[in-house]
């Protein structure tokens, strides 16, 4: 079986058509996103964390459609760590092993101090509604998100690019990323 390669842009990869007032529109999808801001429960007692997870799936049962997502606000070093593990143990100077693992033990710090840097969204996904009937519904999610004690915001087209970034690795920082995606990515069909 031959295989031809074909150039496609990540955007089309992906089913990503544009950005919306509301959100983000697939092939398939348009999808409202809520920022969720986190509750540190390590600092909780442990009824007000039963409280926190009965309101959570309270949301739920109101709004059964809504997704939840928890991604890295940041980006993650396990690559870089392989990487330098490899080395490592590849490594015959005894001055460059010492500096992989000087290099090791800062990832591992910098990981650890960023290990609370999750960010948690609500996603609900509209399939054909009508514009109307998606901002009825987005109000209606936003309601019952707010009536049970989380503090949510929908993400603007700068949130939602930075989110973007940061969910396929193409940002460290989460950087903006421009409205086109300019650089191609083999698809092998």
């Amino acid at each position: 079986m031959t295989m031809a390669k074909k150039k496609s842009s990540v955007q089309k990869l992906i089913g990503f058509e544009a950005f919306t007032k509301n959100g983000i529109k697939t092939d398939r999808f348009e999808f409202v996103i809520f920022h969720v801001e986190p509750v540190n429960i390590s600092v909780l007692p442990p009824e007000v964390i039963e409280a926190k997870i009965h309101d959570l799936t309270l949301v739920l049962g109101v709004i059964p459609e809504l997704e939840i997502m928890a991604l890295d606000s940041c980006e993650c070093f396990d690559d870089n760590k392989i990487f330098l593990q490899k080395r490592l143990r590849e490594e015959r100077s005894e001055a460059v092993r010492k500096l992989l693992e000087a290099d090791l033990k800062f990832l591992d710090e910098i990981q650890l101090g960023m290990s609370t840097a999750r960010e948690f969204l609500f996603i609900y996904r509209f399939h054909r509604e009508k514009e109307e009937q998606i901002f009825t519904l987005i109000n209606r999610v936003s309601k019952a998100i707010s009536d049970h004690g989380f503090m949510a915001k929908r993400l603007s087209k700068s949130e939602l690019k930075r989110m973007i970034a940061l969910y396929f690795g193409s940002s460290v920082t989460g950087d903006e990323i421009p409205d086109t995606d300019i650089q191609e990515v083999e698809d092998i069909v």
